[in-house]
């Protein structure tokens, strides 16, 4: 938790607006260090008081999440689907280490809701993290609601596709196929294919395909004399 936390405090203080604030977030800060029931029990009332700041808010269910505290779930769950990632992705790891059955219900709903798609990333990050029951068929579920053309959340769909990938459920296959066909999802859907055991080509470019086409007409059709009209490049190489 060393790094996240300090990460989560460093953007906090920015956000600090009074030395009230300050005050505040050094109670916070104590708090934390102290870990004791009965901080803990401070912090736990701070998620559902009255006119708290969300940053203090956030620090509060870090801290409780981390530590395998229930009560922070609903505010844990609010984060994950905040507008700003930077609040999502701390909110991620601290469900993460919760250990509540709640989470990964909560996680597949947000990541498979097509009015949230813009914010599902982390769900769907933290759905592969837990590896809970609801895990696949959502990222199947949210990736094939993707697979359009020009979708403006392809980071959301290549999310969903390396994650199939390290969950190893052949039921993802059919998606994954279908995934290949997608310039910027290609790729990582064919690493994916292969950690599932599934060894396939590369669908051939559009042209190939026309070019063989004719090739095949060719092959078919009367021999030409090269000098004759009508002749063509493929008649002068044969």
């Amino acid at each position: 938790m060393e790094d996240e936390f300090h990460d989560l405090t460093d953007r906090v203080r920015a956000e600090l607006r009074s030395p009230q604030d300050l005050v505040a977030y050094e109670r916070l800060l104590g708090l934390a260090r102290k870990n004791t029931p009965a901080g803990r029990e401070e912090l736990a009332r701070m998620l559902i008081a009255v006119e708290r700041p969300l940053w203090a808010r956030e620090i509060a269910a870090f801290i409780l999440g981390c530590a395998g505290d229930k009560r922070a779930f609903e505010t844990l769950v609010l984060l994950l689907n905040y507008r700003e990632p930077v609040r999502c992705a701390t909110a991620a790891h601290a469900l993460g280490r919760l250990n509540d059955p709640r989470t990964a219900r909560a996680a597949a709903a947000l990541a498979t809701n097509p009015l949230r798609t813009a914010y599902a990333l982390h769900p769907v990050r933290l759905l592969v993290e837990l590896r809970a029951p609801q895990s696949v068929p959502a990222l199947i579920a949210t990736l094939e609601r993707l697979l359009t053309p020009h979708t403006p959340y392809w980071r959301v769909a290549l999310a969903c596709v390396e994650g199939l990938g390290a969950l190893g459920d052949k039921r993802a296959v059919p998606a994954l196929r279908a995934a290949t066909v997608h310039p910027r999802l290609a790729a990582a859907a064919a690493a994916s294919l292969a950690r599932l055991g599934v060894h396939e080509d590369p669908p051939a470019p559009a042209e190939d395909g026309a070019s063989a086409k004719g090739a095949r007409g060719t092959a078919a059709a009367p021999a030409r004399r090269a000098d004759g009209p009508g002749a063509s490049p493929t008649d002068d190489r044969a």
